[in-house]
């Protein structure tokens, strides 16, 4: 009988930790617990083929880690479905928030609706998602952008002449923004928007290839406007085949090393500077501070803006205009880009030039 009481304790003993094991388990399927009790953030990236999100990611990154919070980081490379996916992954991983830079701002509604119905934070970073109530979308100031640069025209002696745009991607928000920022500045001082197009998911190919078939267009404008510094990338060397690099005056924004190159080289007039420096450690401040629980309606900047259904939190950062007369202070003195980079196929303008 001893023998058969041992035997039946010893069952007992491992039905009892079989059922906690079991338990246990299921608490975690239901209210999952942080390893480390560190605030978990994920970001899923539009792609890297822009500069500046790569700036982006890396002074995110590192202000949410001196936070004390840990950060994953997707790169969907300008896929709609993959960041779907990475989005419904971070979901199922149980994040806290989830940052979300848009390739298409109008098609992620069921995706955000998800992780807020799993009671997971959804900030916009630079693009607003639309029609979705995020919690929070901080950027620029997009239609500042626009005025930025068509100012920057008008003041090179862009007045009743003709200029073409070629713009970003429609499924980026803030492309609705710079242009009519840039369509305002533009038909205040005379000018005329000879035609306008679109470049899907920011291909740079869709501008160059614009200029080269359409020489008809390029020859009887005086300016274009371009969505970005990538997109100037590849106009400005299309314009140069035609022999109009510098005649034909170019804007862009993002301030790209490459931008600020042709801008001391005078195939661009300007770019605006978004200092991503600050975007991204106020992005990750306030990501942490709403993760916390804490009020976000008494910081600086703050404002409501309608994404199309919703009144949601903005946070805008204002962006500054950089031309060849301020480039050293606002680029250079600022660390953003090194001198000799920038000077790189030019003599630095305090420089004599040999003879």
């Amino acid at each position: 009988m001893s023998a058969i009481r041992k035997l039946l304790s010893v069952i007992l003993i491992l039905s009892m930790l079989f059922l906690c094991s079991c338990k246990t388990v299921d608490d975690l399927v239901q209210n999952p617990q942080k390893d480390d009790g560190k605030i978990k953030i994920g970001v899923c990236f539009d792609s890297f083929v822009i500069e500046r999100w790569q700036r982006d990611r890396d002074v995110f990154v590192s202000m949410a880690k001196e936070l004390g919070a840990d950060v994953n980081v997707q790169n969907a490379n300008g896929d709609v479905a993959t960041q779907k996916s990475q989005i419904e992954y971070f979901i199922d991983e149980h994040v806290d928030v989830i940052v979300i830079i848009a390739i298409d701002g109008y098609d992620l509604v069921e995706e955000v609706a998800h992780a807020k119905d799993e009671g997971i934070l959804v900030v916009a970073y630079d693009r607003l998602i639309c029609n979705a109530d995020v919690d929070l979308y901080i950027s620029f100031d997009n239609y500042r952008v626009g005025e930025l640069m068509a100012q920057a025209l008008v003041d090179a002696g862009i007045q009743d002449k003709n200029v073409l745009m070629l713009g970003g991607s429609e499924s980026d928000n803030n492309v609705e923004l710079v242009e009519a920022g840039f369509r305002k500045v533009m038909g205040n001082n005379g000018n005329t928007i000879v035609d306008s197009i679109h470049c899907t998911g920011w291909k740079a190919e869709i501008a160059s290839d614009y200029v080269r078939n359409n020489p008809e267009v390029v020859y009887n404008v005086d300016a274009i406007m371009c969505g970005n510094d990538n997109l100037a990338s590849q106009v400005v060397p299309a314009l140069a085949e035609m022999r109009l690099a510098g005649e034909i005056y170019v804007v862009g924004q993002d301030a790209d090393l490459e931008a600020c190159q042709r801008i001391v080289e005078g195939t661009q007039v300007m770019t605006v500077y978004k200092p991503v420096e600050h975007l991204a450690q106020r992005a990750a401040e306030l990501t942490i501070m709403m993760v916390k629980g804490e009020d976000i309606s008494t910081q600086d900047g703050y404002q409501l803006l309608n994404d199309g259904t919703y009144n949601v939190p903005y946070i805008a950062i204002e962006p500054v205009m950089v031309t060849i007369d301020n480039i050293d202070e606002v680029i250079i003195n600022s660390g953003f880009h090194l001198r000799e980079d920038v000077y790189l196929n030019v003599p630095y303008k305090d420089e004599e030039v040999p003879a």
